[in-house]
This record gives structure tokens, C-alpha cells and sequence, in this order.
């Protein structure tokens, strides 16, 4: 038994074409975009913060350099005396050096709270985006092969697709797409069109898919009488 079906639609799909679980999709990309755009504020809200922490370290950096200054500013007037010039020019060495240890001291604290600052946001970022992200895309790349394969079988093979139902599918809709009191398995294993057909739909709509439009066994083509209600 071969069934075909006449090509329609696109063959690689990033949303639904069903109205609710394209719905579905779209808001779960908002709510993405979203929480990263709320972890990216709070990661710079945080970097933000912790940089307010330089303050004692640029304190000690500007006292630093008010010390060394003082003392160079000594040290070059005692340099102008005849003499003894250049002892008293290097008696105030120890003070500049001083100086210049505590500015050194206060510009490591500042670049160390700078690294500190923005090492948390990174890990802000990573810890609670790189996830999220990861398993969104993921996700949406499986669907995206799968309902390429899933179009490519409606065109092709309505039979692989009620199977697919009968194997997978939901037992309420199953047993419905064969009608009261019918054998869903007994009526594929016959090829009965109008039952592949509202198999095959029941795996599509699964995946937020439309049903297929018509099946065709041996010669003569069969449309699905409900094929204008898909939504």
C-alpha cells in the first residue's frame, strides 16, 4: 500500500502552525528574552555595586600620592641648600618611597575589586543564562528537525505518520480516529484512508501541526472531511 500527498507548506518551520502552540512558542521567547535581559540588569546592577567598594582603595591611592608629593616637594628644596643638599634631599627619600608604597597599594586594591566586580556579573550571567538559553535552544532545534521530518512525512507517508500515532499517540484520540466502537491498529493495517488520516493528524497535532489535506491509495484520492478545522 503507498499513500502520498500532494507537497504543501514550508519544510523547515521555527514556529507552529497551529495557533496555540505557536502561541505557546512565541511567549516561551519572551519569557527568554526576558529573564535575560533581567539577569543582564541585575549582573550590572551587582557589578555596579561592588565597584563602589574601590572607594577606600582610591582614597588610599589619592593619600598615597599626596604623601610622595610632599615629600618630593621637600626633598627638592633640601636639594637647594649649599652643602648638605643632597643629604637632606635623601633623608626624605624613605617618606616618598612611603608614598609611593601606599598609592601602589590603593591603585591594587581598585583593579582588584574591578576583577572581583566583574568576575561576579560573569558568573551572575553564566549561572543564570547560559542555562536557560542552552535548554531553550535545544529544544527548539529538536522541534525544528522534528517537525521538518514530520512535513516531509505528511507529504510522503501518511502511513508512517498514523503509526507513529498508534505507537505514541494519546489512547483517546487514537481510539477516536477510528469512530465508535472501530480498531484503530485493524483499520491502519487495512490502509483505511479516512482512519490514516485522522491518525496521521493526531501525531501532527502533537507536534502543533496541521493534519494532512488528502491521502491517496491506489487511485483515487481521499480528503479529510474535517480538513478546513484545523486551528
Amino acid at each position: 500500500m503507498t499513500s502520498t500527498l500532494a507537497p504543501r507548506g514550508p519544510r523547515l518551520l521555527l514556529y507552529a502552525e497551529r495557533p496555540r502552540r505557536r502561541m505557546l512558542q512565541i511567549l516561551t521567547d519572551l519569557a527568554v528574552v526576558v529573564w535575560v535581559v533581567l539577569v543582564a540588569t541585575a549582573a550590572i546592577a551587582l557589578h555596579d555595586t561592588v565597584l563602589a567598594l574601590q572607594a577606600p582603595g582610591r582614597g588610599l591611592t589619592s593619600a598615597g600620592d599626596q604623601v610622595r608629593g610632599a615629600f618630593d616637594g621637600a626633598a627638592q628644596a633640601a636639594g637647594g641648600v649649599p652643602l648638605v643638599g643632597d643629604r637632606l634631599s635623601g633623608a626624605f627619600t624613605p617618606g616618598t618611597d612611603a608614598g609611593t608604597a601606599l598609592a601602589d597599594a590603593g591603585r591594587a586594591q581598585v583593579e582588584a575589586v574591578a576583577a572581583i566586580a566583574t568576575g561576579l556579573a560573569w558568573l551572575v550571567v553564566v549561572v543564570a543564562v547560559v542555562p536557560v538559553v542552552v535548554t531553550w535552544l535545544a529544544l527548539r532545534l529538536r522541534w525544528v528537525l522534528r517537525a521538518r521530518h514530520a512535513l516531509t512525512a505528511r507529504d510522503l507517508d501518511v502511513d508512517l505518520l498514523a503509526l507513529r500515532a498508534l505507537v505514541g499517540g494519546a489512547p483517546g484520540p487514537v481510539r477516536r480516529a477510528a469512530g465508535p466502537g472501530g480498531d484503530p491498529a485493524s483499520a491502519w493495517r487495512r490502509g483505511e484512508p479516512r482512519v490514516l488520516l485522522r491518525l496521521a493528524d493526531v501525531e501532527l497535532r502533537r507536534m502543533g501541526l496541521r493534519g494532512p489535506m488528502s491521502v491517496t491509495t491506489g487511485t483515487a484520492p481521499v480528503t479529510r472531511p474535517d480538513a478546513l478545522g484545523d486551528g
